[in-house]
């Protein structure tokens, strides 16, 4: 999908120039260059700088972020380092008076994020944080589907990440705050927190190490429960060999379910035939008879997709930082809806004895 708009483009400067910057965020820059236009790069890596040389040859290149810092033909500053130098580059950033983009998770602790709060609040809340799981398509739908009349009262939501890869870089080290407690859950407990209908007041969680080849886990599972009867459960899990994977939501309730797949924009909603009217019946406490208490019920299956037009995934997210940084609309993502995602991540870690 293109986007132009008549607004210069965000000069943005990049600190972090590894795999997740040039999965999600170099891509888009050149594919929008009307939006976004590399100005500055710092890594230590020359090599690393010298891929973004190609594309922008304009761009200037840093060893030193505070050496980047000091130019001043720069709009946004675009932080894609190690999650234990988050913070540090975040606040150097915003003490400039930069437009800040922060991986996530923003922080490691609850401590940390409220340091990067009030250093926010002074700089006129110029603070992004990069939350994928909001913006994903399937997210997107599942979220629509919480108001749908057919499903009746709704139980449960499932959210669920599957893959096998014996991962082997610094997300897997505890000490650089590796473990997906951080680098998977903070969107998918987000994703959660946004599609229950009120804030859950107790939980329950696990972590794991099953094929990641560091000392952090590699599964993390966290059950919400609310006041009401709906409740959350949420898993990431990198050590599942089928190739067959689970929905990445389910909506169970008491008329029926509703599926979709990972990155997918269409699901299933498989609910009791809305025609169907069950026969009357009441429990009894005399001795059952010896039969099956199974009902035959129809059972009707309904595609549902998201609207056509809707934009999604990094396009969707890249769109409203322009619109951001360049036109003063606000951010849909609160700052506080991502500290909320740290406090769990961090609850996780706290009270398991595998995460400290």
């Amino acid at each position: 999908m293109r986007l132009e708009y008549q607004r210069p483009p965000v000069r943005v400067a990049v600190i972090g120039l590894g795999r997740s910057f040039f999965s999600s965020h170099y891509p888009v820059f050149k594919a929008h260059p009307a939006l976004f236009k590399i100005v500055a790069v710092c890594d230590l890596l020359k090599e690393r700088r010298d891929i973004v040389a190609k594309d922008f040859p304009d761009c200037k290149m840093f060893r030193q972020f505070g050496d980047m810092l000091d130019e001043r033909e720069i709009d946004l500053v675009d932080i894609a380092t190690c999650s234990t130098d988050h913070v540090q580059h975040a606040l150097a950033s915003l003490e400039r008076g930069f437009w800040t983009l922060l991986e996530s998770p923003m922080a490691l602790t609850l401590d940390d994020a409220n340091v990067l709060r009030g250093a926010a609040a002074k700089s006129k809340n110029r603070l992004l944080v990069l939350q994928r799981g909001l913006f994903a398509p399937d997210y997107l739908l599942a979220k629509s589907m919480m108001n749908d009349s057919r499903l009746g009262e709704i139980h449960q939501v499932r959210i669920r990440r599957e893959d096998y890869i014996r991962r082997d870089d610094w997300q897997t080290v505890k000490r650089l705050g590796g473990g997906a407690a951080y680098y998977e859950m903070t969107d998918l407990i987000l994703q959660a927190l946004k599609m229950l209908p009120v804030p859950p007041i107790q939980m329950w969680s696990e972590l794991k190490r099953i094929a990641s080849l560091g000392d952090a886990e590699d599964y993390a599972h966290v059950n919400l429960k609310t006041r009401t009867q709906i409740s959350a459960d949420v898993e990431f899990n990198g050590g599942v060999l089928e190739t067959s994977r689970a929905p990445s939501f389910a909506i169970r309730a008491e008329r029926g379910t509703f599926t979709v797949a990972q990155g997918a924009t269409s699901g299933v909603l498989k609910i009791i035939d809305p025609e169907f009217k069950f026969p009357r019946r009441r429990s009894s406490v005399r001795t059952p008879e010896i039969v099956d208490m199974h009902e035959q019920i129809p059972v009707v299956e309904i595609p549902v997709s998201l609207p056509k037009g809707t934009l999604y995934g990094p396009s969707a997210f890249w769109k409203h930082v322009y619109d951001t940084v360049r036109t003063a609309k606000p951010f849909p993502l609160q700052l506080e809806d991502s500290i909320e995602a740290v406090k769990f991540a961090h609850l996780m870690k706290k009270t398991s004895p595998f995460g400290s």
